[in-house]
């Protein structure tokens, strides 16, 4: 009894930080209550505590759970591939120079170990002044799949990797560093994706790092592909599988952006290829070595490196025509691209619903006033049935001032239906939706987003929010999480990095929160706006951003944009039988609606109980 109540504290500690997962909980409960008693609802809340609670599963633990082949997942993948009507060939490209000898026989072992035997290893030693290495590659050339190269002189990286792409026959390539592992399935998934998706063009799966002893840590856990995280950070990494074609029409590596290189040659194929043809495996099928003065073990130990990167970003935005400068993005060893304007700027519609609570609107409304860079805005205020003096009092103030107008929505309080009449009347190019409990932290906020928001392609762009703490209230949303939606890395310290530094980086997501949402009004007039008729309070947003994306259009959330958020302090909680009902019928719709899980900018692996990025267990 005592573990019961102790687990049933905890989950109500975790409402009370969370009004989304309340609402659930509550709602969950009264359905129990009335169908089992205080026993039954007892029993749910334990559980449900129990969930809460537990901890983040350990990745040695996770591995041994779900990641250790046993030999009847090999048979099974074998079977597999014996199947396959067409079992392409592989060429593994690996530059080398001086690598110790264990490490360099390791990664070698890695490739005649592979379950899939349409491969060939290519091979290209860069002058290496080791004497073992020339030793270790003899004996390993006597296997008729292992080419290798020898240059007379050291050339670098990327001249060794052409030289190893000129042994290639393969119709696709991978790319294995001289002391990194390849899982012994590695090949085998890539082979069964390629017959999965003929389109494909460029591959890659997840990867972990091993330290000198083997041993396996700090696994990445990659989204499918998101072309603003790809141009903040080359996620892709390892392992990534190009059609050879794509390699050579490029050109190849090119010498000059060595500890870049993939990432300069990852940019390049990008710019011809359908990015509905890259395919991720989720599925660790890379180990990369952590050993001192490597990345792995220490980004700062290659500083060159990222010089190189950002070279290469710079030169990918210039051939791509694109109206952006590169610069870092603060507090990481990562890249930032800052769009430009155009001019004349566009009228900006902010749109603020609000029901009394004076000092919140007002709060929003002089914070923006007072801190915004962006000129060219007007501000909408929606009242949806004020009655305290004080804030009629502050609506006709309001209503006096320039580039404002006040719109009165007196039906029954619709969040969609609100902003959808409010849209219908913006005279902008361009709406901004904001929460009235929101208030501004970087001036600049609503250049960033708009600057993004008017890309041809993009769709919704949303912001940083915090609580009034300065712990991080939204970066983000994921679908599935919770059953329909959570978002990003709730909680954590404003100064955190997030999951992979994807708090610091711009990036795609599937949906954005629109207590603070910028969007073209065309993008959201196009997909019908809210909907008010199924989703009058919660999810709309969610739905909204799932419709833009579906037309064909990419969400974005950038760090960027800062600002506080009180989170729904005016509107109060879903705490009674009516409320719930509609709650559950709006949890009902989205689940009927959308494809919720997989999100495919969040991993199958992470976990859908917690919004902390943690393994899923």
């Amino acid at each position: 009894m005592k573990q019961s109540i102790s687990l049933i504290a905890g989950l109500v500690a975790h409402a009370s930080r969370d009004h989304h997962f309340a609402a659930r909980v509550i709602g969950r409960a009264w359905q129990v209550f009335r169908q089992k008693g205080v026993r039954g609802l007892v029993r749910v809340l334990r559980t449900r505590g129990e969930a809460v609670l537990r901890r983040s599963v350990s990745y040695e633990k996770w591995v041994m759970l779900h990641d250790t082949l046993e030999n009847s997942d090999m048979a099974a993948l074998k079977v597999q591939l014996e199947q396959l009507d067409h079992r392409p060939l592989i060429s593994v490209l690996m530059p080398v120079y001086n690598t110790p000898e264990k490490y360099l026989a390791e990664a070698i072992e890695s490739v005649l170990s592979q379950i899939y035997d349409r491969w060939e290893l290519c091979i290209c030693d860069d002058a290496s002044t080791e004497p073992h290495v020339r030793q270790v590659l003899g004996k390993y050339s006597e296997d008729s799949r292992v080419k290798v190269a020898y240059c007379r002189e050291n050339g670098h990286i990327s001249r060794a990797s052409n030289a190893a792409l000129e042994l290639a026959t393969g119709e696709w390539v991978a790319m294995l560093d001289h002391d990194d592992v390849l899982r012994p399935h590695a090949l085998a998934e890539v082979a069964l994706e390629i017959c999965r998706d003929p389109d494909a063009v460029l591959i890659y799966s997840d990867e972990d790092k091993i330290d000198a002893q083997g041993k396996r840590f700090d696994p990445y856990f990659k989204p499918d592909f998101s072309r603003e995280l790809f141009r903040s950070q080359n996620y892709l990494n390892h392992l990534t599988v190009h059609r050879t074609d794509n390699i050579r029409a490029v050109g190849g590596w090119r010498p000059g952006f060595e500890g870049s290189q993939d990432y300069d040659l990852n940019l390049r194929i990008f710019e011809r290829i359908d990015p509905k043809r890259i395919r991720h495996v989720p599925k660790v099928l890379y180990h990369w070595r952590a050993i001192k003065g490597s990345t792995a073990s220490e980004g700062s130990e290659k500083s060159y490196a990222y010089d190189a990167g950002l070279r290469a970003l710079k030169e990918h935005v210039e051939r791509m025509g694109l109206p952006a400068i590169v610069e870092q993005a603060s507090d990481t060893p990562f890249y930032r691209l800052r769009f430009s304007l155009p001019e004349p700027e566009p009228l900006v519609s902010l749109i603020i619903p609000t029901r009394d609570k004076v000092e919140l609107l007002r709060g929003c409304v002089e914070s923006i006033r007072s801190k915004t860079t962006y000129q060219n805005y007007e501000i909408i205020v929606v009242d949806n049935g004020s009655v305290e003096m004080e804030t009629l009092s502050y609506l006709d103030i309001l209503s006096e001032e320039k580039n404002t107008r006040v719109l009165y929505y007196k039906n029954k309080f619709n969040y969609s239906a609100i902003n959808n009449f409010a849209a219908s009347q913006a005279a902008g190019s361009v709406i901004g939706l904001v929460n009235n409990d929101i208030e501004v932290i970087s001036p600049d906020w609503l250049t960033e987003m708009v600057s993004w928001a008017v890309q041809p392609d993009v769709g919704c762009v949303g912001a940083k929010l915090y609580y009034n703490n300065d712990t991080l209230q939204h970066g983000g949303v994921i679908t599935g999480i919770g059953g329909v939606a959570g978002h990003s890395h709730k909680h954590f310290s404003r100064s955190h990095p997030g999951y992979f530094y994807r708090l610091k980086v711009i990036q795609n997501l599937s949906a954005v929160t629109a207590a603070c949402l910028v969007v073209r009004k065309d993008v959201f007039e196009g997909v019908g706006g809210f909907n008010e008729k199924d989703l009058t309070i919660a999810f709309n947003d969610v739905d909204l951003c799932l419709k833009i994306r579906e037309a064909g259009y990419l969400n974005v959330w950038t760090p960027y944009a800062e600002l506080y958020h009180l989170e729904s302090v005016s509107r109060g909680a879903e705490d009674d039988p009516d409320k719930i009902r509609r709650f559950q019928a709006e949890i009902a719709y989205m689940k009927r609606r959308w494809p919720l899980i997989p999100d495919p900018y969040y991993s199958v692996n992470l976990t859908l109980d917690r919004e902390d990025f943690s393994l899923g267990v």
